[in-house]
């Protein structure tokens, strides 16, 4: 019993400095986002303070982002000039709560620092690399705040990786037809889990929603598309 307590003891105490070191709790609630995520996501959800780097879909930001909108959340897109209020519509956010930076300029850094002060959901595509000293003094504000920090790219201290591949459209006939409904596979790779968590869902499906695919119902006729449709039909 005495070995147990201490075990337990120590158990506390490196909990303990595992938060002051990160300046957050390990148990602190997150950010609800869509439920297709929720598997994929340690704790279900964002957790606050956090930055997530995340492959450069339209589709899966804007589903990311959905949730904590249709919550009440204020969210900020900064850097993505085609990204446009007709698609982040139709994936449920509230505009009334958006804001959009276009075109950030060489100070791109110092805006998503402004406003990661005041939005607490906020997504970037960096045009350019930033050093570890911008990444460490970012991240303490967005720890300050609560903030979470979406990243279209890759990121160094970022909480997980979210990637989506093998891309499949559906609607695409034979050179004809339109692009209605894409399957593919997000990938959730954590940095303090071992291991990868994987789904396969329809992102958007043709209804312009998001869901996971049951293995027991057929999906609809699919083609593979080349990588190029990709960014021209993620928004």
């Amino acid at each position: 019993m005495a070995r147990s307590a201490e075990a337990v003891s120590d158990i506390h105490e490196l909990r303990a400095q595992l938060e002051r070191m990160q300046g957050r709790r390990l148990d602190a609630p997150v950010l609800p986002t869509h439920p297709a995520f929720t598997s994929l996501l340690p704790g279900g959800g964002l957790r606050p303070g956090s930055a997530y780097s995340l492959s450069p879909s339209a589709s899966l930001l804007l589903a990311l982002m959905a949730r904590p909108s249709q919550d009440g959340a204020w969210c900020g897109a900064i850097g993505m000039p085609e990204l446009g209020a007709e698609a982040a519509e139709r994936y449920g956010l509230d505009l009334d709560r958006l804001v959009f930076v276009p075109d950030p300029g060489p100070r791109w850094l110092a805006v998503t620092a402004t406003i990661a002060e005041v939005l607490p959901v906020v997504a970037v595509r960096p045009p350019s690399r930033v050093s570890e000293k911008e990444v460490a003094r970012l991240a303490a504000r967005l720890r300050d705040r609560g903030t979470v920090l979406l990243v279209q790219g890759a990121w160094p201290q970022a909480e997980a990786t979210i990637d989506v591949t093998d891309p499949r459209w559906a609607g695409l006939g034979d050179g004809h037809g339109y692009l209605s409904g894409r399957e593919l596979t997000v990938t959730v790779t954590h940095r303090r889990s071992p291991g990868a968590r994987r789904a396969r869902m329809l992102l958007p499906a043709a209804d312009g929603t998001v869901s996971l695919l049951e293995q027991a119902v057929a999906p609809p006729r699919l083609r593979a598309v080349p990588d190029a449709y990709e960014t021209a039909a993620a928004g």
